[in-house]
């Protein structure tokens, strides 16, 4: 699991970051390293924001996914916000979950 930590402060560059991650999707939609993906703000920090991305490994993503085609148009789009990341590293899941698995 990556985590990448973002801290934007002006509110019309949060909405073109916005947009910029939902073109960006795109391509993680299209790398089959990537299982799965959300993009969360602050509610009570409205200028930060987390993209949490499941990767099939940590390798698939440094090799696989960052040497592949679809890591230059993600790049791209995303360029402009590379300066607001505060945080980005992977986690690994512990035994500690939800006992339904956190479905609601």
């Amino acid at each position: 699991m990556e985590y990448i930590r973002y801290r934007i402060a002006e509110a019309e560059r949060r909405a073109d970051f916005e947009k910029a991650y939902a073109a960006a999707a795109l391509q993680l939609d299209l790398a089959p390293q990537c299982l799965g993906y959300e993009l969360s703000h602050g509610v009570e920090e409205p200028d930060r924001s987390i993209l949490r991305i499941e990767w099939t490994s940590v390798e698939d993503h440094e090799q696989g996914f960052r040497g592949g085609p679809q890591f230059p148009p993600f790049l791209e789009a995303i360029r402009p916000y590379i300066g607001d990341i505060e945080e980005m590293k992977h986690y690994s899941r512990t035994a500690v979950v939800a006992a339904d698995g956190g479905v609601a």
